[in-house]
């Protein structure tokens, strides 16, 4: 005669966990309503680094700088983001720098290779409009 317990464990897989679960699972352990040890064992969940995962991912507490995003951050820790947001706006403000020096150049050398042509093969390429010229081609208003 075997005897079998059910001891609540099913294998699962993390297709199982919806979306919703894991908001759920994530905000009772944020509320102080659950513990991680406590979510597995209400949910089934195997692992408590699958939890963890999802309180990375979903939750609210800052794990670059190891505070809750709900608890003021220490003036060193304002310092240290703000130099890093610095460092990173001086990055892209060089960037775009050396891409609109780059622009710059590829429309000095467009006009050069445009008058060389216009030299090369007597023809006008760049058209040369009258301002009378610009007034006539606009469209005339309609008066009520």
């Amino acid at each position: 005669m075997t005897i079998i317990i059910n001891s609540g464990y099913q294998k699962r897989t993390q297709k199982d966990y919806s979306l919703s679960l894991k908001h759920q699972i994530v905000f009772e352990i944020e509320q102080g309503e659950l513990s991680t040890t406590g979510a597995l064992k209400k949910y089934g969940i195997q692992s408590r680094s699958t939890i963890v995962g999802w309180l990375r991912k979903y939750g609210k507490f800052d794990w670059e700088n190891q505070t809750p995003s709900h608890m003021p951050k220490t003036p060193e820790q304002k310092i240290l983001e703000l130099e890093a947001k610095v460092k990173l706006l001086e990055k892209q403000n060089a960037f775009l720098a050396t891409q609109n020096t780059r622009a710059d150049k590829k429309a000095i050398i467009f006009d050069m290779m445009i008058d060389i042509a216009e030299k090369e093969y007597n023809i006008e390429i760049r058209k040369n409009s009258s301002p009378e010229q610009l007034n006539n081609t606009k469209k005339p208003t309609k008066k009520a």
